[in-house]
């Protein structure tokens, strides 16, 4: 498994690593003994980065990956705090971020985190100095290693990396959502933060595996956030129409090599970014984490396959998405 250092955190982590949201909650149910053998298929595949956050089932994921954490000594576990109260900036005061952390590092086991992000807060928080004084307070505490920032625009990130704390920012990024390539990954790398590439398969779109007549579960965000009821609307198929989504998939079918499925084509098209440290497909079963962290194996996609996915996003994807995040 390739090795990247993630941001300012000095941590070399893998390039693929495990988004932990799709074993807690809001995919559909997840058996917790499939969970846990994803979780150390992945990390007996080399992923050596484990993202959760606080909400993903109520505490569920963050305990799962700690039970991970117990058994395999050295990996890097990053988690998100914030989405527990209501959106308002006066709720992200220190004694909150510090209860919630206590609460993450219970659920994970561990006396220090290793990375805590603020879970998209309000975008009144960037500017609030306050907050950023107490996470850096709370990592002279001992509390936490390091701290980023899970943004929704590429304005948030631009507004994050600008900190001069703040060690990661993950943003979503894949072959639906083209607009961070423009400003975010080159500020990012200038600034020496890490990007950590969230929803890489557009929720399951980029997996090639739907069709017009596949339906999903009703705990699934996938049915209930199709407009935003939830949550922002953008972390569901990247906020492209389903149907527009699957023209899109069809076109870029043809584009991969042999012996690559289309999931792997996604998340290699990401690796290929300048910029990305870590990218986070999550995985329901063993046999998906595997396949996750076997695209870090293909070599780079040549620069005429680039062109072609940028030619499909221009003309089916682009007037979705482009302006809105």
């Amino acid at each position: 498994m390739e090795e990247r250092t993630l941001g300012r955190t000095g941590t070399g982590v893998s390039a693929v690593g495990f988004g932990a949201w799709q074993i807690g909650a809001s995919w559909g149910h997840v058996d917790e003994d499939d969970a846990r053998a994803a979780l150390r298929a992945a990390a007996d595949a080399g992923v050596t980065f484990f993202d959760t956050a606080d909400v993903y089932g109520d505490g569920r994921s963050e305990r799962l990956v700690g039970e991970l954490l117990a058994e395999r000594p050295g990996l890097t576990a990053a988690t998100k705090m914030g989405r527990r109260v209501e959106q308002d900036p006066a709720n992200y005061h220190a004694d909150n971020l510090r209860a919630w952390n206590d609460r993450s590092r219970a659920n994970l086991g561990v006396d220090t985190l290793d990375l805590v992000q603020l879970h998209c807060p309000p975008p009144a928080v960037y500017a609030a100095d306050a907050v950023f004084d107490t996470l850096d307070a709370m990592v002279a505490e001992g509390r936490m290693r390091a701290y980023g920032v899970s943004v929704e625009t590429c304005d948030e990130a631009l507004a994050a990396i600008a900190r001069p704390n703040v060690a990661t920012v993950q943003i979503i990024l894949n072959a639906f959502r083209h607009r961070p390539l423009e400003r975010v990954l080159p500020a990012a790398r200038a600034a020496g933060v890490g990007v950590i590439a969230r929803v890489p398969l557009a929720s399951g779109l980029l997996s090639g595996r739907f069709g017009a007549d596949t339906s999903f579960a009703e705990d699934d965000h996938r049915n209930f956030n199709r407009a935003g009821e939830a949550f922002d609307v953008g972390e569901t198929f990247s906020g492209v129409d389903f149907r527009t989504g699957l023209a899109a998939v069809d076109r870029l079918r043809p584009l991969v090599p042999e012996g690559m499925t289309m999931a792997q084509f996604a998340l290699r098209w990401i690796l290929d970014q300048p910029g990305v440290s870590t990218v986070i497909p999550g995985a329901r079963n063993a046999d998906q984490a595997r396949a996750n962290a076997a695209a870090a194996g293909f070599a780079p996609l040549p620069a005429p396959v680039h062109d072609a996915v940028r030619a499909v996003y221009d003309d089916l994807v682009r007037p979705q998405v482009h302006h809105r995040w």
